[in-house]
């Protein structure tokens, strides 16, 4: 037994020193068009900041520029920022004229191997470098509904996007969906896409503990129980038709809607008063992230009826957090979430109320979604994803 031993151990030494030396090389030199990770709390910034954070935390061999017109932010990390280029402009005009025009040049500098552009855009003077070029597509939803967007935001999206995708030399889709409307609308050659998914921040799979919970709770004021919709409150969300539908099967619910505001919050709102729902309707903004977990945990059921997505990460989210989902049944919400959630067509409130009244009602489907959820989850694991992107500049 003892010589058994002793040989099963280096054995297992061997490998795992292996696995660590492949894991080693080859180095990379990878640069980011980090703004939306230095400046958006949700989105884009989210997807952004868990690739930077994920890269680091499994391949640190590897050097990561942050490329961003702004150096202070509080919503990434300080170890995750220790490479970080910025121009000196402190202006709004010198800061954008930087991105689109100068970047390149500052890429070329730095020596990048690899560089990648997050949020759906190239620096305009990147083909000056030799680097490899490789932009994450997250939607095209400004083409698929134009009418959710001004003419000349259109004009705009629409060249960054189509310029990005002909420079790259690859492109990442962040869902099957997207890949779709990339070959549609742009006509790109299938072979020059890649689909790699995306995951959430790891703070959604720790535990939060009852006492966390309770503080969150008193401290953004919300009821003992909860329907949950997290998103920028949009017309693209689409939040009015879960106000309908509770009202159409007179649900005895809260519900409690957190993200940013527009213009789209005075229709909930109007909606609310005229069918007397303005005590059952809680909406939030400005929550910070460090609070989100123990939202989600608190929720009864998570639902999110957007009509369009690129992807969804709060679906994620509330998978990790034990939450059951419900969410629409076409492009990448229903792509995504699988067979782990209740799909329902978003643009018909009794269809949502169906499903919210079956959670409601029926304890057995509330642990059926949940496990589920968890089952599902763990093919968005951070590693595993980020193992693909690697494997994906290794092509390059």
């Amino acid at each position: 037994m003892l010589n058994k031993k002793k040989h099963i151990t280096p054995n297992c030494e061997v490998a795992e020193r292996s696995r660590s030396a492949e894991l080693r090389t080859p180095n990379f030199n990878i640069g980011f068009d980090a703004k939306r990770a230095f400046l958006n709390k949700s989105g884009l910034g989210n997807y952004s900041r868990d690739v930077i954070r994920s890269l680091h935390d499994f391949y640190p061999q590897n050097k990561y520029v942050l490329f961003t017109p702004e150096k202070e932010t509080e919503l990434l990390e300080e170890k995750y920022r220790q490479s970080v280029v910025s121009p000196r402009s402190i202006t709004k005009i010198g800061k954008a004229r930087w991105r689109s025009l100068k970047m390149g040049e500052e890429i070329k500098h730095q020596k990048i191997d690899i560089f990648h552009g997050l949020s759906n855009e190239l620096p305009k003077n990147i083909n000056i470098t030799n680097v490899k070029k490789v932009v994450t597509i997250h939607d095209l939803i400004f083409i698929k509904y134009p009418q959710l967007y001004n003419f000349i935001d259109r004009k705009i999206y629409f060249r960054k996007f189509y310029n990005a995708c002909k420079n790259a030399d690859i492109i990442i889709a962040t869902s099957k969906q997207t890949k779709a409307d990339i070959i549609n609308y742009f006509k790109t050659q299938e072979s020059k896409i890649e689909v790699i998914y995306q995951s959430c921040s790891s703070i959604y799979s720790k535990i939060v503990s009852k006492e966390k919970i309770e503080a969150v709770r008193e401290s953004y004021n919300l009821p003992n129980t909860f329907i949950l919709t997290v998103g920028t409150i949009e017309r693209r969300k689409n939040v009015l038709n879960v106000l309908k539908a509770i009202y159409f099967f007179n649900l005895d619910v809260n519900y409690v809607v957190v993200g940013k505001k527009t213009s789209y919050c005075k229709e909930i709102i109007a909606y609310a008063k005229e069918h007397n729902m303005t005590d059952r309707l809680f909406i939030r903004e400005n929550i910070t992230n460090d609070d989100m977990p123990a939202i989600y945990r608190m929720a009864d059921m998570f639902v999110y009826p957007s009509i369009y997505e690129g992807f969804g990460i709060p679906i994620l989210e509330a998978f990790y957090s034990g939450v059951p989902v419900i969410t629409g049944d076409k492009g990448s919400t229903a792509e995504i979430a699988g067979d782990a959630a209740i799909q329902v067509d978003v643009l018909n409130p009794k269809s949502i109320g169906i499903a919210i009244k079956s959670v409601v009602e029926s304890n057995e489907i509330k642990e059926q979604l949940i496990n589920s959820g968890k089952t599902k989850v763990k093919q968005y694991d951070r590693e595993k994803l980020c193992s693909d992107l690697i494997e994906l500049y290794k092509k390059l």
